[in-house]
């Protein structure tokens, strides 16, 4: 079992930043693979950003949308992944979702936080 705990969401103008951070407890955290998924309202959630680690180092996908404005990060030691976000556009207002599974498991299978409000303001 793993438990989330999302943070760091809010209110920012266009333009902004906002940091989220996702603490984790229970199993191993380094042996998941950890995403950030949004969903806006009206809309299907979208899977944002994956970090997934193993002994040789991060390997890290992102929706195209948000290249070059948001970074995933994770820290093993401190059980915590982090989704830095920059140059906020009101289109990246959502629910903002921290998941956890396993390298061979599925998204549907895995584990969620309870989801922080991001609102950018044009």
């Amino acid at each position: 079992q793993v438990q989330l705990v999302e943070s760091g969401g809010g209110l920012v103008q266009a333009g902004g930043s906002l940091r989220l951070s996702c603490a984790a407890s229970g199993s191993i955290f380094s042996s998941y693979v950890m995403g950030w998924y949004r969903q806006a309202p009206g809309k299907q959630r979208e899977l944002v950003a994956t970090i997934t680690s193993d002994g040789r180092g991060n390997y890290i996908n992102y929706v195209d949308s948000v290249k070059g404005r948001f970074t995933i990060s994770r820290d093993n030691a401190k059980n915590t992944v982090y989704l830095q976000m920059n140059s906020l556009k009101p289109e990246d207002t959502a629910v903002y979702y921290c998941g956890a599974r396993t390298r061979g498991g599925s998204w549907a299978d895995g584990y969620w936080g309870q989801g922080t409000q991001v609102t950018v303001s044009s």
